[in-house]
């Protein structure tokens, strides 16, 4: 909008494009993290019960040796 022009314009000090820039940049790595976190969400989900505990997984690696 014209208003946010005119602002923008009246703070001469400030690099606009490399503070959009910068605010971009974080936003798309905000995303990336929320997606990864929600894909290890659901393969913690998906793997959760395997029907063996890790205790019992643990035991057999170690008497495999």
């Amino acid at each position: 909008p014209a208003e946010v022009r005119q602002m923008m314009d009246e703070m001469k000090d400030i690099n606009w494009q490399s503070d959009i820039r910068q605010a971009v940049e974080e936003l798309v790595k905000e995303k990336r993290r929320q997606a990864l976190l929600k894909e290890a969400r659901g393969l913690r989900q998906s793997t959760k019960n395997i029907g063996v505990s890790a205790s019992e997984l643990i035991r057999e690696d170690r008497d495999a040796r």
